[in-house]
């Protein structure tokens, strides 16, 4: 297994869950408090259908890119899947139970950050442009 930084192993979980349309993915940065991970990722869906499918879609990006999930619980219910990664710990909830847990809220005193398809969005450069309209000339 190669060593990746957890910067892409976020952006790898991130991208899986948004491809599935989970909304308000957050990003809590735990390091340097007491606890057992360095980061969460919090997530919710509509249904417990769509839930199991942004926990499926996370857990096959992460295997395809040679990490192995340490555990995962709540898959039956579909109301809240927990993925244990090490290092990173993913929580897809249903929107209202994710209300009742209010992870956010409990971790109040970490950094937290939004994560939205906007920030995977490629943006050509000025010079790629240029670059571009030079070779049509």
């Amino acid at each position: 297994m190669k060593i990746v930084s957890p910067k892409k192993n976020i952006e790898l979980i991130a991208k899986a869950a948004l491809a599935k349309k989970a909304n308000d993915v957050v990003l809590i940065d735990l390091r340097g408090l007491p606890t057992l991970c360095d980061y969460f990722i919090v997530a919710s869906g509509e249904s417990t259908t769509q839930i199991d499918s942004i926990a499926d879609n996370i857990e096959k990006a992460m295997h395809l890119s040679g990490h192995k999930l340490i555990n995962k619980e709540g898959k039956k219910e579909a109301l809240w899947i927990l993925l244990d990664y090490g290092d990173i710990v993913v929580h897809v909830f249903y929107k209202d139970a994710r209300g009742f847990y209010n992870l956010e809220k409990l971790w109040h005193d970490a950094p937290q950050e939004r994560i939205s398809e906007e920030r995977f969005k490629k943006r050509s450069t000025p010079s790629r442009r240029k670059k571009k309209k030079r070779l049509r000339d």
